[in-house]
């Protein structure tokens, strides 16, 4: 919620990827009930709309919604807020469920895919991509060189997608792995941008305000991964997936 107002000016990243899973859904989607699970501010939503789906934007946060609704206002949207792991909709509701690097917070997947596909109508498919296990493994290195502090989020692994996926007696699906990097002029850009996310480390960081004189340790300690220019990567792993009920 805290970053609901400066999240677009920070996630070009998240964009990028959000376009990759909208390349897969189909470009007409005239008459269709479409979730968008984790919604942000509607940057998709609006696209989901734009195509002719009749949109339901779902985030946790309020405030995002609020972004979400002044993106959308002019569009066949709807708004409802709550928690992806116990939706508040009923099932067969969906013609095809939508979610852009969200699913990565929630503590069980195995029970969030169960309670998605209960949400989609009979061949209804939920298009999901979500962080993978090694994202940001150059700042967290770059930390961990400065103090003993856990920084960077730690994410699920392809491995316990496709995990969940079985548990959840799931089938038929299919998930992608991909890295994507994207170069910063500094490690400082970098922070920014996650801090500007809302996509700071989310528990058991130390207390108090990290010291400049630490911010300059990751930084000197960044370079190591530097290329050619002095531009400073960010490695994401990025998983894209389909299931289809």
């Amino acid at each position: 919620s805290k970053a609901a107002c400066t999240y677009d000016q920070h996630a070009a990243f998240q964009r990028d990827v959000g376009q990759r899973l909208m390349d897969k859904l189909p470009q007409d989607l005239t008459g269709l009930s479409v979730l968008d699970l984790g919604c942000g501010t509607g940057y998709f939503t609006a696209q989901l709309a734009q195509r002719g789906a009749k949109v339901t934007a779902f985030d946790l946060s309020d405030s995002m919604l609020e972004q979400c609704r002044k993106r959308c206002a002019s569009l066949s949207v709807s708004y409802q807020q709550g928690d992806a792991e116990i939706p508040p909709f009923a099932n067969n509701s969906f013609d095809i469920v939508f979610s852009n690097l969200a699913i990565q917070w929630c503590r069980d997947l195995t029970r969030l895919f169960k309670t998605v596909v209960n949400l989609l109508i009979p061949e209804g498919r939920f298009y999901f991509s979500s962080l993978l296990d090694g994202s940001l493994y150059e700042l967290q290195q770059s930390w961990a060189q400065v103090d003993e502090n856990q920084h960077v989020n730690q994410f699920h692994s392809c491995d316990e997608i496709n995990f969940a996926l079985a548990q959840a007696s799931i089938k038929p699906y299919h998930v992608d792995s991909v890295k994507i990097q994207v170069w910063y002029a500094s490690a400082f850009e970098l922070m920014k941008d996650l801090k500007g996310i809302g996509a700071t480390y989310v528990s058991g960081r130390a207390s108090g305000l990290t010291k400049r004189r630490a911010l300059l340790g990751v930084e000197q300690a960044y370079r190591q991964y530097c290329n050619s220019l002095g531009q400073f990567p960010a490695t994401y792993q990025v998983c894209l997936g389909l299931i289809v009920k």
